[in-house]
């Protein structure tokens, strides 16, 4: 586990003209008693993080004039945001020029104290896939008193929900949150933040769309179990997602990146029945299945000698026997198996299974392999996060290149399934520093990041990410020849 930095003896920097300065006027800055808390009890790491100052070097100049146009005015912002990862204005700037970055920004302001206790309330009250009815209840009733049409236990899932905004049947925009977390370490993935970055999204696309009766529907998607079996995955397979355009969401993480590599991945329960028998008088009777479980598993630590470096198999032994005594005549053993491409999982999926099933007929056992849900990889929209990046470059933040990103290997997420049905984008933001630099200190699914999601800088990082998600999918509303060229780069990358 990554040691956190000491700062208790670093002299106070001056303050410097830079990003932390622009989003204190950006962000408000109201306190509920829950944040308190919080604040006293992680003080240290706080100004930790807040003395990571960063500047801004570049020149600000206001944008011209809009004229009456929505779809004019809109493609001249794109225009004045910058292209190729320049930005002339800041987005403050953005705020006080353009009347719909103005309407996104101030629906989601208006929220953010309310976003902030529903993230605490989260944070403080952990629950596992599938298990999350605290947090069920929490979220739809929010959204039921915003406007929304909410659909509860939607899908066939306990935990799952829909709420939907505005009435077309032109633009559906699909926006996902999560809020499942982790077993010991509560929410050390950030789900705390994701969902409420859903919400903030969700509420500034349907501020613009009221305010201006745009012909566009939103529907933001309650998803449990991303840590486990894929809640998306059976939410996609029963329908959830039919006629979306787009489908986006944010995630929290230790670093900014717009090209997240995540890597496909299937998962299978590996059981072999063998007979049992007396281990001291009668040891040949027996059909050991511990030892079937023990050749598998010593076979594919062979096999990644011949596996390519960004390939993963990875298993345990979870029940390898009753007693010392008895000739074990079961065993259960679960895998997961990862690449960068679900084309590849399927590969060294065969590659497995022929271990698994040499192992059985090595030691005359029989085998049960019941593979799970496959988490396939994501396909980025590059049109969507295009325009992304450049809102994110608006409020000062600069990406590494597209290469840089993709060698940063990452885990598995059940949004890749989404990718492969619909144009999507999954961002990840940084919730340690808003200066766009890697945090190497702490990593994801550690109690160090779980601290992490509960402190306010997190906070102002997902809903500067949620303005800039609320704004692309407004382009994809005002503007059908950018959907289209969404559309089209779908078809041509799955």
């Amino acid at each position: 586990m990554s040691t956190e930095k000491d700062t208790s003896q670093r002299p106070q920097a001056a303050p410097s003209a830079g990003c932390l300065d622009i989003f204190k006027n950006i962000f408000s800055n109201t306190v509920t008693n829950q944040e308190q808390t919080y604040n006293e009890k992680n003080a240290k790491a706080y100004h930790a993080l807040v003395n990571n100052n960063c500047s801004s070097s570049s020149s600000v100049s206001p944008p011209p004039a809009y004229s009456d146009s929505l779809r004019h005015k809109m493609n001249e912002l794109s225009v004045n945001v910058g292209s190729s990862g320049d930005s002339t204005i800041k987005l403050s700037e953005l705020w006080e020029h353009d009347e719909f970055a103005k309407t996104v920004h101030q629906a989601i302001e208006s929220v953010s104290a309310e976003m902030r206790d529903i993230s605490l309330k989260l944070h403080s009250d952990p629950e596992l896939s599938y298990k999350e009815y605290h947090a069920h209840a929490l979220l739809t009733d929010y959204l039921e008193k915003k406007g929304f049409t909410v659909e509860r236990k939607a899908y066939g899932l306990d935990t799952a929900f829909v709420a939907r905004a505005g009435n077309s049947d032109k633009v559906t925009i699909g926006i996902c949150s999560e809020y499942d977390a982790l077993p010991g370490i509560g929410h050390a993935c950030g789900h705390n933040l994701i969902a409420i970055s859903g919400i903030a999204t969700a509420i500034g696309l349907k501020a613009a769309i009221d305010k201006f009766q745009l012909q566009a529907e939103i529907k933001l998607f309650g998803t449990p179990a991303e840590e486990t079996s894929g809640g998306k995955i059976v939410m996609l397979n029963n329908g959830a997602f039919k006629d979306v355009d787009v489908c986006m969401m944010l995630h929290g993480a230790n670093a900014d990146v717009v090209y997240p590599a995540f890597l496909a991945l299937d998962t299978v329960e590996v059981e072999y029945f063998g007979k049992a028998s007396h281990a001291s008088t009668s040891p040949w009777e027996g059909i050991n299945a511990l030892d079937a479980a023990i050749l598998a598993y010593t076979n594919i630590g062979l096999m990644r000698q011949q596996m390519r470096p960004n390939q993963r198999v990875h298993g345990i032994i979870k029940d390898g026997g009753k007693a010392a005594n008895i000739i074990p005549d079961y065993t259960h053993s679960a895998y997961t198996v990862r690449a960068p491409k679900y084309a590849e999982v399927e590969v060294l999926k065969k590659r497995v299974e022929r271990i698994f099933k040499g192992a059985a007929t090595a030691t005359g056992c029989r085998v049960k392999l019941t593979w799970g849900n496959p988490y396939k990889d994501i396909v980025t929209n590059d049109p969507l996060t295009g325009k992304f990046v450049k809102y994110m470059n608006a409020q000062g933040l600069q990406y590494p290149s597209k290469q840089e990103q993709l060698s940063k290997l990452s885990g598995s997420t059940d949004m890749g399934n989404l990718t492969y049905a619909m144009p999507g984008i999954h961002p990840m933001f940084n919730i340690l520093n808003l200066c766009g630099e890697d945090d190497k200190s702490m990593g994801l699914h550690t109690i160090a990041f779980a601290e992490a999601a509960a402190q306010p800088i997190g906070h102002t990082a997902t809903l500067r990410a949620a303005k800039s998600l609320a704004m692309t999918g407004l382009e994809c509303i005002l503007d059908p020849a950018f959907l289209k060229k969404v559309k089209e780069d779908f078809a041509e990358n799955v």
